[in-house]
């Protein structure tokens, strides 16, 4: 069987911390900042963890048991 791919949209957005978690950017930090606080910007610049919900489907994309 041939090896599975790394997607390449996954492995742009998504990283493997230290003690296994998945980190990711916060959503809506990209456009239409104008309208948004100081505050909320500086929060949104901040790493988020990926929800447990999703950590499996995240895994899966990155291959090699999550990179």
């Amino acid at each position: 069987m041939p090896k599975m791919k790394t997607h390449s949209g996954a492995k742009k957005r998504f990283r493997k911390t230290g003690t296994g978690k998945l980190r990711a950017r916060h959503a809506m930090s990209s456009h239409i900042l104008e309208k948004k606080s100081p505050k909320k910007k500086r929060h949104l610049a901040d790493p988020v963890v990926v929800a447990k919900s999703d950590r499996s489907r995240v895994k899966k994309l990155l291959g090699g048991a999550g990179r």
